[in-house]
């Protein structure tokens, strides 16, 4: 469809270009008009040449119609200009008939696009510190990521997905020391806990693991004797029940990145080099300072401490610097709303490194807010301090929390009602998508008991224009708009927008099936309408997928 209607566009202005005196012809975006009465797609290129062709946009917008109507008058039931010089198409019903012939006969490889030219893209996310288990912030973190780079893949972009590993610095020796001081106590023998230690029952399982493995091989050293022994299997521990977590979420990395490790390279020594070559680096009050303010940060931040301590910021540089290294195209960092201060600051760091500034993207995750019947659920017994995406996922499965973690914008905040997550309704928006896809899976099943070929009616046997009821043909416009809101999903960086899009499907379907029999006395229509029906399955699907949630075939 939007091809289509582009080749269009791009033809009858190319026709125009000498009679207007153009150099050359713009780009042309079309979109999905908010008011379906408008038509079925839209552009605003008329406004767009109206400084250089210095005409009223309704008056560039009537000539590019004149032109669009002379060349093609077949593929679209009316083109009208609107508003201040907006042109809007209908399109004929034999156009979408062949649409959803060609859907069926593709079925999912019809659906992708190649918008991202294979440019390469490094998405950022998750990235929490393996001091403690993830939490549900997290969970939503990695839901809005591994859904991204989905979206981003079927858009034609090649996407890298990537864990950076906070394995350096006070916070692991706080767990390292939290750990040993819970062992200590196992064996009967006090000492003081740290101030800001972690205090989560995870703490004292790794603590028993380690007594049930060494017995008392530790009771008389100190910290400072043992305590790389303690960090190093406590964090050990905490990464890979972090990696378990996401892997039984159904998110994978492509890579996990060591910061500990660009240490030891020196990599991050190499990256302030760089800086100071650049003339960014300065001297003041005993510390090493980053001219960041150059960059649009509101003040220069420091990257070695006055004790010689690199800062945890250096580091940071060091890692875009390495992520850029890499050849990546765009850098998508997606963190938690409680890091929106520093934005500029990477970006300051990403501009002395010359990457343009909007190649570099920042996707901020609100919290969520967990509800039981209404009201915030309490704290989780094993972390201390707040709930756990493990539990979550126990009492509602990946599935529907993947799905309820992508229904809003990613900086919105979000109320997650346990209860209504585990509801067989339509209050339930997963239970919703879902079972519209088993609905037509069960429909398949009664026509085969029935004798009726589907796979002559998906090679394009059946007489599509049978389908001819309004619920018909929008269901079957709004099947040929998902790729563009694939599309705009990618460039825009909105999971979400797949979520909205396949609960409206699922809404339309479901009023469809409940109006009109799909399977009746009338072999010919039912072939129709099933196939109608396959084309649903195959967008809700391939959504799902996107989604990384599963599409079953009963429930």
């Amino acid at each position: 469809m939007k091809q289509d209607t582009v080749e269009i566009i791009r033809n009858a202005l190319q026709g125009l270009k000498a009679e207007w005196g153009l150099e050359a012809v713009p780009e042309v975006e079309v979109e999905i008009p908010r008011n379906g009465s408008m038509g079925d797609i839209a552009t605003t290129v008329a406004m767009r040449l109206t400084k250089s062709l210095r005409k009223p946009p309704r008056e560039i917008a009537a000539e590019i119609v004149e032109k669009i109507k002379e060349q093609q008058a077949d593929l679209f039931e009316t083109v009208e200009t609107a508003g201040p010089g907006f042109i809007n198409f209908r399109f004929r019903a034999e156009f979408l008939c062949r649409s959803l012939a060609g859907l069926l006969r593709k079925g999912r490889s019809a659906l992708r696009t190649d918008t991202g030219k294979g440019r390469k893209i490094q998405v950022e996310f998750v990235s929490a510190n393996p001091t403690g288990p993830l939490h549900v912030g997290h969970g939503r973190g990695a839901a809005v990521g591994d859904a991204l780079c989905n979206i981003l893949k079927a858009a034609g972009f090649d996407v890298q997905k990537e864990f950076y590993i906070n394995d350096a610095g006070l916070q692991v020796r706080l767990l390292g020391e939290s750990v040993f001081a819970r062992y200590r106590q196992l064996l009967g023998t006090e000492v003081p806990f740290p101030e800001d230690g972690y205090r989560g029952a995870y703490i004292e399982s790794i603590a028993k693991e380690i007594h049930d493995r060494y017995g008392d091989r530790y009771r008389d050293q100190t910290f400072e004797q043992c305590g790389e022994f303690f960090t190093e299997y406590a964090y050990r521990m905490m990464l890979a029940g972090i990696e378990r977590d996401l892997r039984d979420f159904g998110v994978v990395f492509d890579r996990w990145q060591s910061e500990r490790e660009l240490h030891s390279l020196g990599k991050v020594r190499e990256a302030l080099e760089e800086l100071r070559a650049k003339g960014l680096l300065y001297e003041k009050d005993g510390a090493t300072w980053f001219r960041s303010s150059r960059f649009g940060d509101d003040k220069d931040r420091v990257v070695i401490k006055q004790d010689g301590e690199y800062t945890y910021f250096a580091s940071d540089i060091c890692y875009h610097k390495y992520k850029l290294e890499r050849g990546f195209d765009t850098i998508i960092d997606i963190w938690g709303a409680d890091h929106h201060g520093y934005v500029p600051r990477i970006r300051s760091v990403l501009e002395a490194f010359d990457l343009p500034r909007d190649k570099f993207r920042v996707i901020l995750i609100q919290m969520v807010n967990l509800l039981r019947h209404g009201e915030p659920v309490q704290m989780s017994k094993r972390a201390g301090e707040f709930i756990t995406l493990r539990e979550v996922m126990d009492e509602v499965g990946a599935d529907i929390t993947r799905f309820i973690f992508l229904t809003r914008r990613a900086d919105s905040h979000l109320d997650f009602d346990i209860d209504i997550a585990k509801e067989q309704s339509a209050e339930n928006p997963v239970f919703y998508v879902q079972y519209a896809f088993a609905r037509i899976s069960s429909l398949f099943r009664q026509a085969a008991e029935r004798g009726i070929r589907l796979e002559e009616a998906e090679a394009g046997a059946a007489d599509l224009t049978l389908l001819a009821e309004n619920e018909e043909t929008s269901i079957i416009k709004k099947l040929l708009q998902y790729i563009m809101v694939v599309e705009g999903a990618a460039h825009s960086c909105e999971p979400h927008r797949i979520t909205y899009y396949l609960q409206e499907l699922a809404g339309m379907f479901h009023a469809y099936y409940y109006k009109y029999r799909i399977i009746s006395g009338d072999d010919r229509l039912t072939r129709s309408r099933l196939c109608l029906c396959r084309g649903v399955q195959i967008v809700l699907e391939d959504g799902l997928g996107l989604l990384g949630v599963s599409a079953p075939e009963k429930m």
